[in-house]
């Protein structure tokens, strides 16, 4: 159980951190999901709410921490903790959503677009001549994979004949099943399918749609460039990582081996890939092109496409992936069909992964 609530508090570290870092890598002209002019980024009202959601998110997180470890305490149950990261992201949204309504007030009683020109820049050799795809960072995941498909394949006739699927807090197997290809290959096809998925991803962050400032469209250019690059290959290299917790996983599973510090097999690899990736996009977020002559256009208003700040949804716009409004890294345009067609994929690999490692 000690190893588990010491994962669970690094886990509710994690994303207290992810709920702080935000304010500090986002684009200034959409502080907290709002539009607004670039002239307003310093407005008392934006840097009021940023002190405050800062407060908020670490009231809760201090809270929602001391409630999580207090009910382990009590109760002895270690998946109270993984419960306590879910609240806590739930308020993290909470604190976000009421500092977003603020600036969105003070922007439509202050009238900050009134009297600007608005714009929309497009650079169309994204289309024609994109960024290439990143494929050697995609091999080391390939290869993994691979690897650990091999081995299973290799041992399989050795394996025993009960295997632990699943493992408990205290490092103790939970879950048996009879060995057969299904169960034995539940983590190489969870594998290939979080590759083939993630690369699929990556493949459409760098032909996504970014977000170029009309003011300054050329340094904004080859920032978007930069950056679409990058968070491709932070994407390949997070899948790699993924799939050699998986690998480390599977080989516990086909030796037998129990010990109670099963669980960090997986879990270290993961959140040390997840803290890397990101670190690296944090550090190449803010500053977007803003080097250039000014065009003395400013972004237009489009609140409108986005419900809550966070959830994109533009039935006009072609571009499947967009850089998300707060935070980092890229989000799905939910009024294109193909979004629901992807999100029917997840949904369907996890199903598949559960039938496989799971089915009587």
């Amino acid at each position: 159980m000690i190893i588990s609530v010491i994962l669970g508090l690094v886990l509710l570290g994690l994303v207290l951190l992810l709920a702080l870092v935000p304010p500090s890598v986002t684009s200034g002209t959409v502080p907290f999901g709002v539009r607004i002019p670039a002239q307003y980024a310093g407005d008392p009202v934006v840097a009021a709410q940023s002190r405050l959601y800062r407060r908020r998110v670490l009231l809760c997180g201090g809270i929602v921490a001391v409630a999580g470890v207090a009910s382990v305490a009590v109760t002895g149950q270690p998946l109270l903790l993984p419960l306590s990261v879910l609240v806590l992201v739930g308020t993290w949204y909470g604190c976000f959503f009421l500092a977003h309504q603020e600036i969105r007030a003070a922007k439509l009683a202050g009238g900050w677009f009134q009297g600007l020109h608005q714009g929309i820049a497009v650079d169309t050799e994204l289309r024609t001549n994109p960024p290439r795809f990143p494929w050697l960072w995609l091999a080391p995941a390939v290869a993994v994979t691979l690897a650990t498909a091999v081995i299973g394949i290799m041992m399989y006739p050795s394996m025993p004949q009960n295997l632990a699927v699943h493992y408990g807090a205290n490092g103790v197997p939970n879950r048996i099943e009879v060995k057969s290809v299904g169960s034995a290959f539940s983590l190489v096809f969870l594998q290939l399918g979080l590759t083939a998925l993630l690369g699929g991803i990556a493949a459409a962050v760098v032909r996504s749609r970014p977000d170029l400032d009309p003011a300054r469209p050329l340094g904004s250019s080859r920032w978007a460039r930069h950056y679409m690059s990058l968070g491709a290959k932070a994407l390949l290299g997070l899948v790699a990582m993924i799939d050699l917790g998986l690998m480390g996983s599977s080989l516990l599973m086909w030796t037998g081996t129990v010990s109670r510090w099963a669980p960090l097999v997986i879990v270290i690899p993961v959140l040390a890939s997840v803290a890397a990736t990101i670190a690296v996009l944090a550090r190449n977020n803010r500053d977007r092109g803003s080097n250039g002559e000014d065009t003395g256009l400013t972004h237009r208003d489009d609140d409108k496409f986005w419900r809550g700040g966070v959830i994109y949804i533009n039935r006009e716009d072609p571009a499947l992936v967009v850089p998300r409004r707060f935070g980092i890294g890229w989000t799905l345009n939910f009024g294109d069909p193909r979004a629901a067609m992807l999100l029917a994929g997840v949904v369907a690999l996890i199903g598949l992964v559960i039938a496989l490692r799971f089915a009587s």
